[in-house]
């Protein structure tokens, strides 16, 4: 028997789907993300501030600003009292103050409590010396940082007559 041979046919195409053009996005972005930053860059880098040349004027006329004469009572670690760097004792304290008061009435008063682990309790202690300073009616100043509670409290929306902290 003879086996036929089927020969390809040179005419025959290969059928092949057209190719699409594509943009990619990915060298765009990287393209733009550099320019971005040159620009910013140079931007940031083109004007010194510090190197503007600039007139100030100045003044002559007019009184040299002074703070507000400041009482400060302060209590360390260990519990002692001290009225501006002074130590006193709790019986003196009010004495103390009403004294630096009576030279000048805008006399401002700082209560400042030493940050850390102490050796006694300075709460019972921080108690008396507010209700020693009360009968004095002037406002007391408290100093220290503020604490998380105090970073975490929501502000009240403008306009909603809400009281400020």
């Amino acid at each position: 028997m003879s086996e036929t041979r089927i020969l390809p046919n040179p005419m025959r195409r290969l059928r092949r789907t057209p190719i699409q053009p594509r943009i990619e996005l990915i060298p765009l972005i990287d393209v733009m993300t550099f320019l971005i930053t040159y620009f910013i860059y140079a931007t940031a880098t083109l004007m010194r501030v510090d190197l503007v040349p600039m007139e100030l004027q100045q003044f002559t006329s007019g009184k040299a600003a002074t703070g507000a004469p400041a009482v400060t009572v302060a209590v360390n670690l260990e519990g002692k009292v001290f009225v501006d760097k002074e130590p006193v004792e709790l019986t003196q304290m009010v004495e103390r103050i009403r004294e630096k008061v009576s030279k000048d009435k805008k006399t401002v008063v700082y209560l400042a409590i030493a940050e850390g682990q102490g050796t006694i309790d300075r709460a019972p202690l921080l108690q008396e010396l507010w209700d020693r300073m009360r009968p004095l009616n002037m406002t007391v100043n408290l100093v220290g940082r503020p604490g998380l509670a105090a970073a975490n409290q929501p502000k009240a929306p403008a306009g909603t007559g809400a009281p400020k902290p």
